[in-house]
């Protein structure tokens, strides 16, 4: 069985295809990439924000989410171990909630309804991940990767990348000078990201019962949202972050607006690069001559929900 892959493990598999061709130059100019892309964003989403002595709260968060992960990443080269990469991707969110949430000169409904949902969403993830993680022992697609201090450095520093533009809405609503009322979008952002969420949730759980069962070690799944989409985990985690960027839209004016490369950096990650893409791979290389799972190809949505087509 093809294990679902969660958004942290799409960045892993992306940083590990980078590798693949990496050198030790190439892996350095990635590094200065991803925080110079970064940077920028965070300098946009923060005109109209709160600053700390002339420098925006953006631009703060931004330089402590790398400083994180290279931080987490020193005892990480040093032992050879892999083991809290995911855990560390999680508190990282909730590292940087926090501290857009103490440089904000002011915290409304709005600031605080986002700060408890991805607080919700990145504690989940890095429980679900840890305890994986600890089942497994380690993770194999980082065995050639954790002897080479830059490439392994650029890994982690990539996450740091995944990790502030996936906040870029949250934390632009946030650190914003200018606040505004709740109002209908942010409660419909809500309902947005609680069907988001438990969309996401309940496909996991169905795939985890489904890989349980030893009788299904070499089949696919078929069942519950499975039946209605091939990623059903993938569509949840896209709509919780179109949710998160409603909730925070209202907030926005300006060039904050940069701030929307959030949910589509979100959707083309896991579309695009190394989420659907790779899983659909793996898939036909192990059932692609199974006329059931073809069968299951040419019925079933590819990402959004939808009746099986007949045959």
């Amino acid at each position: 069985m093809i294990k679902p892959l969660s958004l942290s493990e799409n960045v892993q598999n992306l940083a590990v295809l980078f590798t693949n061709v990496m050198t030790r130059k190439s892996s350095i100019l990635t590094i200065i990439a991803s925080i110079t892309i970064s940077l920028s964003i965070a300098v946009f989403i923060g005109q109209g924000g709160s600053d700390t002595h002339g420098i925006p709260s953006s631009v703060i968060c931004c330089l402590v989410a790398f400083v994180f992960q290279w931080a987490a990443f020193l005892p990480a080269y040093h032992f050879q171990t892999e083991r809290y990469y995911d855990l560390v991707g999680s508190a990282s969110y909730l590292c940087l909630i926090a501290l857009a949430l103490s440089l904000s000169k002011s915290i409304d409904v709005r600031d605080t309804v986002i700060a408890l949902l991805v607080s919700i969403w990145a504690l989940r993830l890095g429980i679900f991940l840890f305890q994986r993680i600890k089942k497994q022992g380690h993770d194999s697609r980082f065995d050639h990767i954790k002897p080479d201090f830059w490439c392994f450095l650029m890994v982690w520093t990539l996450q740091g990348l995944w990790v502030f533009i996936t906040l870029a809405m949250a934390l632009a609503a946030i650190t914003t000078n200018v606040k505004q009322e709740f109002g209908l979008l942010g409660l419909l952002g809500i309902a947005v990201w609680i069907f988001g969420f438990s969309f996401e949730v309940i496909a996991d759980f169905q795939k985890s019962q489904f890989r349980n069962n030893d009788e299904n070690a070499s089949s696919f799944i078929t069942t519950g949202l499975w039946a209605w989409s091939r990623h059903p985990n993938y569509f949840g985690e896209i709509v919780l972050w179109v949710g998160i960027s409603m909730i925070a839209a209202p907030a926005i004016s300006g060039w904050q607006w940069v701030a929307l490369i959030s949910p589509l950096f979100v959707a083309f990650l896991v579309t695009r690069i190394s989420g659907v893409t790779l899983l659909e791979t793996r898939a036909l290389e192990r059932w692609g001559k199974d006329p059931a799972y073809r069968n299951y190809l040419s019925r079933t949505s590819c990402i959004i929900p939808k009746p099986p087509r007949c045959r």
